[in-house]
């Protein structure tokens, strides 16, 4: 198994708890983005820089995951697509996403989307919290407990 993140939103907290996991875990983490990364320096961590563009990142990832691995992202329409392909995705919040939640997951995000474009909602989502971080690292640990 592998772990990659659709690192250019991720926040540092989470990469900290994916740094440890993977280590202790013994999983290869790939971190994923459009701009250089500073990462933890250790054989199991890499980054993949991709071009600049909307979604590049997305796409890279999408094609070269494979059942069994795990990706983390913020991201409802990659967790989508990287569902579909059999491959599960947990957000940097602890929630994972699954064929049977996807699809509600990602009309509540069109719907969300359309309001704040039209002005009748502004801003996005709160802010990651300690709580958040630590709903995080519990639904990753349950999942390598689980899958590895």
């Amino acid at each position: 198994m592998k772990i990659y993140v659709d690192a250019d939103a991720c926040p540092k907290a989470v990469k900290e708890i994916l740094y440890k996991a993977a280590i202790r875990c013994d999983c290869e983490l790939i971190l994923v983005a459009n701009q250089p990364l500073t990462v933890r320096r250790h054989p199991l961590i890499r980054t993949v820089q991709v071009g600049s563009g909307f979604d590049v990142a997305d796409s890279y990832i999408v094609a070269i995951v494979e059942a069994g691995d795990l990706v983390i992202t913020a991201d409802i329409p990659l967790a989508s697509l990287v569902v579909a392909k059999h491959v599960a995705a947990l957000n940097p919040r602890g929630e994972m996403y699954t064929k049977a939640n996807i699809s509600n997951r990602l009309a509540s995000r069109d719907l969300m989307d359309e309001l704040r474009s039209s002005g009748v909602l502004t801003g996005g989502p709160a802010k990651i919290n300690p709580a958040h971080l630590r709903e995080f690292a519990n639904a990753l640990d349950r999942y390598l407990a689980k899958n590895r």
